[in-house]
């Protein structure tokens, strides 16, 4: 590729589907090993200018179809015109990820396995927030551990929530106390896509990255547009959730800038399944604003920035109209989150150098209140703040050892200063973690063979001793259509706090807290998982499966058991996180999908596995032993499916199933435990687009989640109730509308 300097040079076209012929638009044009791009308008054309003169490569990308490549020379004061025809791909196998190893990768020449969560899923599903799509790829189960104040967990392959790493941007600034609330205060506006990475990722990504990763990559800038939305539910007893969002996005005449700003109000009701007065899902107030914004620099270097607003208000109880301490049961959180990001992205002409320098922060203050009677002292304050800075260096070797190779190093400092006070319930949790990362990785790859090695040597100031992460992954394609991967991966977890630790239970009336064994040593792990990913068409029906096997071991796995006492000096239940021997989860995560474009998509994924104590666990005194970890079950799946009835109306059907699992349950100072029933949930969304103009668009949808009505048979009644007894799907039986307004 020619180095010479930037002149009077454009280039011009239009962006086709290869079938139909139709113009298509947000089709992706970039200047391959540069940080020049442009998005097609709404009738599928785009304009480039002030480019480098020579030979240049340029790249049209869109999701759903194959990628293509087209080389130009440009010359001095000349504009060329190049036009793509693109074809419609079943599956995306040339999707750009970013998660599996740092760096963009087509999807296929991964040595991970990487699901992504896209726009299209978001829609399919009607999801406002991204907790509710969390629970449509393999191996994932997005489960609500409170009825109050709907605290959520994220479980990959079988494990806790606190054995998720997510991140955002790449960063991991989503801190224990983030991640309690996290998942369902981020709205679906202001994310482009969600990388998913099942199995340890501590190799690249650091601590708690061993169950998997989960990548929230914020939206961009592509062309000058204006998306207006609403979706408002209604449970069967009238109670609603409205969602209006509005989103921007902006770019320069040059494209040498732009910016993406977005807003969301969510004002959602709280709802009483068995009409005892108690709420069994919270209320909810909140706002969102934000931007994501470019300016290139030059050819070869970008700087990006992002910052975010959050502002929510949770209630959980009763008496809704009175202050949190007038009610006989509250959870009350107040919470304002201020996060952002900075980076610098630097390419050699050639790409085969890259360089980025990057930081984020995010800062929390939440005002809170716990309490199972009438009283007006239970109000506290936390402050949680998490940075994040670092730099990563890419070069990218022609031949190494008779194979193109990509070497990747950086280091990285991570900070997060908690404190997380309750004076009346003499309880404070103060901790200052600190992680001082280096990690590299050599991987070599070719089109049908790949392997990646990678190591991350972390010294964290709760441990005392560094912690060295090894990573190794095997990729080989047999054919197009056959592709096996197998990898191995370490993991550690430090003696800290973390998410379940600052949230606070309502149990018959008195307050269920948890506390650190004083001698709480690190815990480990190791991992390793197999697959198989097959392809093959039936004339116009194309089809995919993808079985993946998996197996956990954890050492000095944490675990909770209620204290020697059961309660401190104030009546509060205390339970203490101490080390267990360890535990193992094994299982196969199953993926099918079948696909005949322009007329159905159907996707289906199930889980089977086991969590297990290597020795029986005792969580209450009056009650025997269990192998069998809590909350844990033994299969779970999802489908979810489009239908194109015409150019102009789509149908969508999902559901999700969730198997018999075992839960914690303590009631009149009783201490239980339960297997619970199956659920399958279904869900039907209608929707129909409405073309205003060339660049204008308008949809209207409706439908019915969850339409058995399959939830929790027995919620627990009365003031006395249990509030982490919940399992089963996090909504009843709702109504939805919704209307987008695209421009």
């Amino acid at each position: 590729m020619s180095t010479a300097t930037d002149r009077d040079a454009n280039i011009f076209g239009h962006v086709i589907d290869a079938k139909s012929g139709e113009h298509l638009s947000d089709v992706t044009i970039v200047v391959k090993g540069t940080s020049t791009g442009i998005a097609t308008d709404a009738t599928g054309h785009y304009f480039l200018k002030d480019l480098p003169t020579g030979n240049i490569t340029l790249t049209a990308s869109l999701v759903g179809y194959a990628t293509v490549e087209k080389t130009v020379t440009l010359e001095d004061n000349k504009t060329v015109e190049l036009n793509f025809e693109i074809e419609e791909q079943s599956f995306a196998l040339d999707e750009v990820i970013v998660s599996a190893t740092r760096n963009e990768a087509r999807k296929q020449e991964s040595g991970v396995i990487v699901n992504v969560i896209s726009a299209k899923l978001f829609e399919t599903v009607s999801s406002s927030n991204l907790s509710e799509t969390m629970n449509f790829l393999p191996g994932l189960r997005l489960e609500t551990n409170c009825s109050n104040c709907g605290f959520t967990q994220l479980r990959i392959n079988g494990l806790d929530g606190q054995y998720s790493q997510i991140l955002m941007d790449g960063r991991p600034i989503f801190s224990s106390l983030a991640t309690v609330y996290g998942l369902e205060q981020l709205p679906v506006s202001m994310i482009e896509r969600v990388e998913v990475v099942r199995g340890g990722g501590s190799a690249l990504f650091g601590s708690n990255a061993i169950g998997g990763v989960v990548n929230i990559i914020t939206k961009e800038p592509l062309r000058n547009s204006l998306t207006l939305t609403n979706s408002t539910s209604i449970v069967g007893n009238g109670k609603t959730d409205v969602n209006t969002s509005v989103n921007g996005s902006f770019v320069a005449d040059d494209h040498r800038a732009g910016v993406y700003i977005f807003g969301t109000l969510k004002d959602r009701n709280h709802y009483d399944r068995n009409g005892d007065g108690f709420s069994d899902i919270p209320k909810i107030k909140s706002e969102t604003l934000g931007f994501k914004g470019y300016y290139r620099t030059g050819t070869y270097s970008k700087i990006t920035a992002e910052y975010h607003r959050i502002h929510e208000m949770r209630r959980g109880g009763n008496n809704f109209d009175n202050p949190p301490h007038e009610a006989d049961i509250a959870e009350y959180l107040n919470s304002n989150i201020n996060g952002g990001g900075l980076r610098f992205d630097l390419f050699s002409p050639d790409y085969a150098h890259r360089l980025l320098l990057y930081t984020s922060a995010q800062d929390i203050k939440r005002d809170s209140y716990f309490a199972g009677e009438i009283n007006t002292n239970n109000y506290g304050t936390t402050f949680d703040r998490t940075l994040v800075a670092g730099s990563q260096y890419t070069y990218v070797f022609d031949h190494l050892w008779l194979m193109p190779a990509e070497l990747t190093g950086g280091i990285e400092y991570s900070v997060n200063d908690l404190n997380d006070k309750y004076v009346a319930l003499n309880r404070t949790i103060a901790q200052t973690g600190k992680i001082f990362g280096a990690f590299i990785q050599n991987e070599w790859k070719s089109e049908h063979f790949g392997i990646l090695l990678s190591t991350r040597l972390d010294k964290h100031n709760m441990m005392e001793r560094p912690v060295l992460c090894p990573r190794g992954t095997l990729r080989y394609n047999f054919s197009d259509n056959i592709n096996f991967r197998a990898s191995y991966s370490s993991g550690y977890r430090a003696p800290q706090a973390y998410n379940e630790d600052m949230h606070i239970e309502a149990v018959n009336g008195t307050l269920s807290l948890i506390e650190l064994d004083p001698s709480l040593r690190p815990e480990y792990s190791h991992s390793i998982s197999a697959s198989a990913d097959l392809y093959h068409s039936f004339g116009r029906l194309h089809g995919n499966l993808l079985v993946e096997g998996f197996h956990t071991m954890l050492n000095d796995v944490f675990t909770l058991e209620k204290a020697t006492n059961n309660t401190d000096s104030q009546g509060n239940i205390v339970y203490v996180r101490r080390n267990a021997a360890g535990a193992r989860v094994s299982g196969v995560n199953l993926e099918a999908r079948l696909v005949m474009p322009g007329i159905f998509d159907l996707q289906l994924g199930y889980t089977i596995q086991q969590s297990r104590y290597r020795k029986p666990e005792q969580w209450s005194s009056n009650l025997p032993a269990q192998q069998k970890m809590f909350r844990a079950p033994d299969s779970y799946g999802y489908f979810m499916s489009n239908f194109d009835l015409s150019h102009a109306w789509k149908l969508s059907l999902f559901g999700n199933h969730t198997g018999s699992m075992l839960v914690k349950h303590t009631y009149e100072d009783v201490d239980m435990e339960k297997h619970t029933r199956n659920f399958f949930d279904v869900g039907i969304k209608l929707a129909c687009h409405f073309h205003l103009g060339k660049s204008s668009e308008i949809e209207i949808n409706g439908g019915v989640k969850n339409i058995f009505d399959s939830f929790q048979p027995d919620p627990d009644f009365g003031q006395n109730k249990d509030s982490s007894y919940i399992y089963g799907p996090a909504f009843p039986r709702m109504f939805f509308a919704g209307v987008k307004f695209s421009l």
